[in-house]
């Protein structure tokens, strides 16, 4: 998992939660505790995706553009994070011939592609608005 969907989520969570709907990068970068560079990518990516719009100027900044009911979990993480399970690397070597080595690495693909498609699954049944709201009864609590 990359840390790209965890601004991602947060900030959209924040965009949602605010009643004028609006943020800078800045405002978000605060209420993340990172750096608004990494949070101009991350909020780019979303743009591009159709979950934010942006504002130039005054009084300009991103504001969600689709309802955080209808926003889930795993629509953000096909957009950012897709696949990011599988390691960059695997070990063994398909040329070896031990049977370990020369089939770990396609055996290990299959695993991360699958957890990878349980974890979109699951993500699939969480909404922005969803994760807003446990934010909130975490407040009243």
């Amino acid at each position: 998992m990359n840390s790209e969907f965890v601004i991602a989520v947060h900030g959209l969570v924040l965009l949602a939660y605010r009643p004028e709907g609006m943020a800078t990068s800045e405002e978000i970068a605060e209420n993340v505790c990172t750096n608004p560079v990494r949070v101009r990518k991350v909020m780019s990516c979303l743009r591009k995706h159709g979950f934010v719009d942006t504002r130039e100027g005054q009084g300009g900044g991103y504001k969600l553009c689709r309802r955080p009911e209808e926003v889930t979990l795993a629509d953000v993480y096909r957009a950012l994070a897709a696949g990011s399970l599988a390691p960059s690397w695997c070990s063994g070597d398909p040329e070896k011939d031990c049977v370990v080595s020369s089939n770990m690495a396609e055996v290990m693909t299959s695993v991360f592609c699958g957890a990878d498609r349980h974890l979109e699954a699951y993500f699939g049944q969480i909404t922005i608005g969803g994760m807003l709201d446990k934010v909130k009864a975490k407040q009243q609590a």
